[in-house]
């Protein structure tokens, strides 16, 4: 009797399948949930300001603040703009008063560290292999500000949110480089901040519930002026931030 041994390509195969098979579920999920999407936008013949006025009822509820949470939290997997989502919480949940921008402000800050998290995840499960850590003379300077991110995440991550870099490209690149989850996180709940506090002002400044009602909505100026205060800082803030940090690369030169 002869036994049959495994080939090599059979047992490559099963290997692929086995090391693969969580990101093709992943990558699956992901397709089904902008399918319904499409699917329900289009069957139900919605238009951009019919869908602003559904979200904009659903989220004018008990479950409102939880929803919108929700919402942004899978806001990778949907590509939605995370600026717009921060504008529209001001504008939900943070007009009429100090008391209702500060709510804002707070779901907004939840939402957005659970979106990093997942974009963060994404990145880590599927970036395994995107950057070589062990390549040729050309990729030694990529290399140096791999082990630059990894080795001082905190600061690199925290820079990135000062200077404004765009929010899901920071998130993805934390995650592709593994870099450590907790200083990522504190990192970005802290660069956060400024933006998220000018950006929901904005959205505070109108309240949308009056658009979606059909009625001509009002606005405050003294919101308006708070958040470009802030927006202003912030821009200082990000281009000192910044010069510094061109000045600290420029000090980085190649063996």
């Amino acid at each position: 009797m002869t036994v049959q041994l495994p080939t090599p390509a059979r047992t490559n195969s099963a290997n692929f399948l086995k090391k693969q098979s969580l990101k093709l579920i992943a990558a699956l999920f992901w397709v089904a949930l902008v399918g319904s999407y499409a699917w329900y936008y289009r069957s139900n013949g919605l238009t951009t300001t019919t869908a602003t006025a559904q979200i904009v009822q659903l989220l004018d509820s008990r479950w409102g603040p939880s929803l919108y949470i929700l919402i942004y939290a899978v806001r990778p997997l949907l590509f939605f703009s995370a600026t717009v989502l921060t504008i529209a919480s001001g504008a939900v949940f943070g007009a009429g008063s100090i008391f209702n921008l500060a709510l804002a402000v707070i779901y907004t800050m939840i939402g957005s560290n659970l979106s990093a998290s997942v974009a963060y995840a994404i990145g880590r499960l599927f970036g395994n292999g995107l950057i070589q850590e062990n390549g040729t003379e050309s990729n030694n300077l990529v290399q140096r500000y791999v082990d630059r991110m990894r080795q001082n995440s905190f600061e690199t991550v925290l820079i990135m949110r000062f200077i404004f870099l765009p929010y899901d490209l920071v998130n993805y690149l934390a995650g592709i480089l593994r870099i450590n989850w907790r200083a990522f996180m504190l990192a970005t709940i802290l660069g956060s901040i400024p933006g998220t506090i000018a950006f929901v002002s904005f959205g505070a400044s109108i309240d949308l519930k009056q658009l979606a009602m059909g009625e001509r909505p009002t606005f405050n100026p003294w919101v308006i002026l708070f958040a470009i205060t802030i927006l202003v800082l912030s821009i200082a803030i990000s281009r000192y931030v910044k010069r510094r940090e061109t000045m600290q690369i420029q000090s980085i030169k190649p063996q």
